[in-house]
């Protein structure tokens, strides 16, 4: 077989450098000129890759199939996304105008989505710092805190007591029984217990009509005042009646037996009452007289003044 009569029939002879060598030149090798390998009458057959079989004749291979018209897809086309590992491309003239091939411009939602994302845990993480700040802060005032309202209030201030006067009327007077001017057989004793006057003396003998302790109050200012007489009765009611400046008061002032004390029991049969009076400028006469009508059955311990609303 001769490349001038057969041709190159199987790769091995189709040397395309055999022009440089002396057998090669022999045989008519020339360099390449646009076709073959160099020897004379040799075949450019080209043929798809893995589809010429050596050694046998094979059919001949057939052209390629023929692209549709402009602006068509082959039957045969497969566009590279499709394809394992393919790439999504688009074209400069689609972009451009924005037509509907088979590109497709950047996903803009998701990356909307995505900064949308960022900021919101951005804001949640500042947030759950200034909280805890706050915290932090509330924490240290507490540490530091001032001491309770217990502890600040002290000790309470006495409330009017119902045996006698308080510190809030230590600048209105009071007197005791024993110092009262006693007159219609009223006198003092100091047999039963629980008088609030000095050395538990009180007055007694007050049952009788005409009985009467008068108190002259000095250095009182015009106006309504309450008086105040503290008395203990054998477990029964009593009154009296209040003269001021030497009117009488049209009720009598009641001496009743508050809370029950048994009858005959007069140690815990002690009390107080009260009745509005109206003083002047000066000095002021006060007098519990018992006088008709009245139940005086009742011993007499302390005599006070309080403003008009008790204070």
């Amino acid at each position: 077989m001769t490349p001038g009569n057969n041709g190159a029939s199987t790769p091995e002879d189709d040397d395309p450098f055999g022009y440089l060598y002396a057998d090669g030149q022999a045989n008519g090798a020339q360099p390449p000129s646009g076709g073959g390998y160099g020897y004379p009458n040799s075949v450019n057959r080209v043929r798809p890759v893995g589809t010429r079989q050596y050694g046998q004749q094979g059919p001949a291979p057939q052209a390629p199939p023929q692209q549709g018209a402009y602006g068509q897809p082959s039957a045969n086309y497969a566009a590279p996304e499709t394809l394992p590992g393919g790439a999504t491309t688009t074209s400069s003239h689609q972009s451009s105008h924005g037509g509907g091939g088979r590109g497709r411009g950047p996903n803009t939602k998701g990356l909307l989505i995505g900064a949308i994302a960022v900021v919101a845990a951005v804001v949640i993480g500042i947030g759950i710092a200034m909280i805890g700040g706050d915290d932090d802060e509330k924490g240290g005032d507490q540490a530091g805190a001032s001491p309770s309202q217990t502890q600040d209030q002290g000790e309470p201030t006495p409330s009017p007591s119902g045996d006698g006067a308080d510190e809030e009327n230590a600048e209105l007077p009071t007197i005791d029984a024993k110092a009262l001017r006693l007159d219609g057989g009223a006198v003092t004793a100091s047999e039963f217990e629980g008088a609030k006057a000095d050395g538990g003396v009180y007055v007694t003998g007050f049952n009788k009509v005409g009985a009467k302790a008068t108190w002259t109050v000095n250095g009182i200012k015009e106006g309504t005042y309450r008086f105040y007489v503290g008395y203990g009765t054998p477990g029964e009611d009593a009154d009296a009646t209040v003269v001021v400046n030497g009117k009488a008061a049209t009720r009598p002032l009641n001496m009743e037996n508050f809370g029950g004390t048994p009858k005959g029991d007069w140690e815990k049969g002690w009390k107080n009452t009260w009745a509005t009076v109206n003083l002047t400028d000066g000095t002021n006469t006060i007098e519990l007289v018992c006088n008709e009508g009245n139940k005086c059955n009742a011993v007499l311990d302390q005599f006070w003044l309080t403003g008009e609303s008790g204070a």
